[in-house]
């Protein structure tokens, strides 16, 4: 018996779009659906836009999902392409049914999103590295999870995640790739050529910054993590006046001279009145391959060293969050894209950065930076 429009339905709700994660069914991308009596059934698609990436993925998903359907003997999926009118009523839907807005939704009274600025003081600590794992931990315990990749001039999450696509726009909003579970957002991905410089000055890095925040389609996330360019220059100033409610994680090594820069990374927070999250120590020293010993490459004790003196110039305890280990496959998994915490969850390196990664993710019980709709009144 062939199935019923209902049976084809209820099996198409199970299907979500790629890049938006929610149900076609509820995006209404679902265009016609043709029964025949001997159970072959034909699906029309909307794609949201015309070259859509992951129009194969959408097909194969489709098929494999009405496949299942009790009574059906083939699958046929054919695409069209929404019209303008349609993509504005799904940017409508998507912004909950309120009209096209350019505000940060991360600032708005009500936000459940945790949001983290990774800075450094210099380049080289691992600071993209840790944050990249940092998310991949987070999303593998079940978090919602995206990357603002914001060292515009060093970007490198792209890659580290794997997240090669373009980004797709609806109307004026910008979906953002996924990876490993992670929704990503870098200027990396707008780039006509792979690796030409970006020459900006502090306004246009200000509004790719705003843009990244507020036309981006992030959805409901638990976490938001900025990869911050290493220093105190125009991003760090931006995000501290886009976000204030931002916790920064201080990265350092070991090393006195890297301790130093990265307290002055940190300090920025007494200026902009912005909570420290904390401090990670990377590359914190090597496994001897032959023994137990712990080789301390990059000297020891500057982690401490930056937490110490952040507490001291903030007034308020500003922990060490843990150290992490030099780890060869680090390094590989950030060049082949693929986190170390997902390839290789129980090496030290992993170990650390998933604990590390738990620590973050448990809420405080603190009120500070939450709306609590109170206004002053007079008695």
């Amino acid at each position: 018996m062939a199935p019923t429009h209902e049976q084809v339905t209820a099996a198409l709700a199970t299907v979500n779009d790629p890049e938006i994660r929610r149900p076609i069914t509820d995006l209404d991308m679902v265009k016609s659906v043709d029964i025949s009596p001997s159970g072959e059934v034909a699906v029309g698609v909307y794609l949201t836009v015309s070259g859509c990436p992951l129009k194969d993925t959408i097909i194969r998903d489709v098929t494999n999902a009405v496949s299942k359907v009790e009574g059906v003997t083939s699958v046929r999926v054919s695409l069209d392409v929404m019209s303008q009118e349609q993509r504005k009523a799904l940017q409508t839907k998507l912004r909950g049914n309120r009209p096209p807005e350019k505000e940060i939704p991360f600032n708005q009274p009500g936000s459940l999103t945790r949001v983290f600025a990774v800075a450094s003081g210099k380049g080289g600590v691992g600071k993209s590295s840790v944050t990249v794992n940092l998310a991949a931990a987070m999303a593998q315990n079940g978090l919602k999870v995206g990357i603002v990749d914001a060292d515009i001039y060093g970007h490198s999450v792209p890659r580290m995640l794997g997240a090669a696509e373009r980004p797709t726009k609806v109307e004026d909003m910008i979906m953002p790739p996924v990876a490993h579970d992670i929704k990503v957002i870098s200027v990396g991905m707008f780039k006509p050529e792979g690796n030409t410089p970006v020459v900006w000055r502090g306004p246009m890095l200000d509004r790719a910054l705003h843009q990244f925040l507020a036309d981006v389609y992030w959805g409901d996330l638990d976490v938001l993590l900025l990869d911050l360019p290493p220093g105190t220059g125009d991003i760090a100033i931006s995000v501290a006046q886009r976000l204030p409610g931002a916790e920064i994680l201080v990265v350092t090594t070991p090393q006195m001279a890297a301790a130093e820069v990265a307290e002055r990374a940190g300090s920025i927070a007494a200026q902009t009145h912005q909570q420290i999250a904390g401090v990670i120590e990377n590359m914190a020293w090597l496994p001897c391959p032959h023994c137990d010993e712990r080789i301390p490459v990059f000297g020891e004790g500057g982690g401490q060293t930056v937490a110490d003196a952040l507490t001291r110039i903030l007034g308020a305890r500003v922990p060490l969050l843990g150290q992490v280990p030099i780890d060869m496959r680090l390094r590989e998994g950030a060049d082949e894209g693929k986190p170390l915490v997902l390839t290789d969850p129980d090496s030290p390196g992993a170990a650390e950065l998933r604990r590390i990664a738990g620590l973050l993710s448990k809420r405080s019980s603190s009120l500070k930076g939450m709306q609590l709709g109170l206004a002053p009144t007079r008695r």
